[in-house]
């Protein structure tokens, strides 16, 4: 109940800043009895917060870096709110662990953003690992929109946009090959939904 109020609130404070989204092709959405996960390129702080928020009722868990639970108050926040810590550089059995135990047992799916980092767009395969030990599907989303506070007050438009899950019923096993050709389709996915909702739409990471 908790975590629903807290996606709830902080919706509403971007509805309230933002306006409402433009979102495309919800219904790609499996139906709350599945868990499944949902991958999309990281381009915001808060577009974890919008992909949560269309998906519901449906809950989450995703991934954050550890150095985000370094400040004991926001780390209580944000665990409420579905995350637990990776360490990026060494990340531990737990990365698998915790995901696949929930996907497979639990009623919550995962939020997760294969290039791992706002200033990359490089796919990592973690992902694909995940889907294939868990069996759930992964289903890609897009976000359109401002990546600056500034440009999210001056109400610039949020566009969302879900996909077809990914095919993964020829790969085998989550070894080097196998990753390397479905991240290559979740790539591919992506900037076929950023083509659909912009042709010309180009993501450009803002520095750190």
């Amino acid at each position: 109940m908790f975590y629903a109020f807290l996606r709830n609130l902080v919706a509403f404070l971007l509805y309230v800043v933002n306006g409402r989204p433009e979102v495309h092709n919800l219904d790609k959405l499996p139906n709350k009895e599945e868990n499944y996960i949902l991958v999309a390129p990281h381009r915001t702080l808060w577009d974890p917060i919008y992909l949560a928020f269309l998906a519901r009722p449906k809950q989450f868990i995703f991934m954050a870096k550890k150095e985000l639970f370094k400040n004991k108050i926001f780390a209580w926040w944000i665990k409420k709110c579905g995350a637990f810590p990776v360490d990026r550089e060494n990340p531990g059995p737990s990365a698998l662990k915790i995901p696949i135990k929930e996907l497979k047992e639990g009623n919550k799916s995962l939020i997760m953003f294969p290039s791992g980092t706002r200033h990359s767009d490089e796919l990592k395969g973690g992902v694909v690992a995940i889907a294939k030990l868990s069996k759930a599907r992964i289903i890609p989303a897009v976000y359109q929109g401002p990546l600056t506070f500034k440009d999210l007050f001056k109400r610039k438009k949020v566009k969302m946009n879900f996909g077809d899950p990914i095919d993964m019923s020829d790969i085998k096993r989550a070894n080097a090959e196998g990753i390397d050709i479905v991240t290559k389709r979740i790539d591919e996915a992506f900037k076929s939904l950023d083509y659909d909702l912009d042709p010309n739409y180009k993501y450009i990471p803002i520095k750190k």
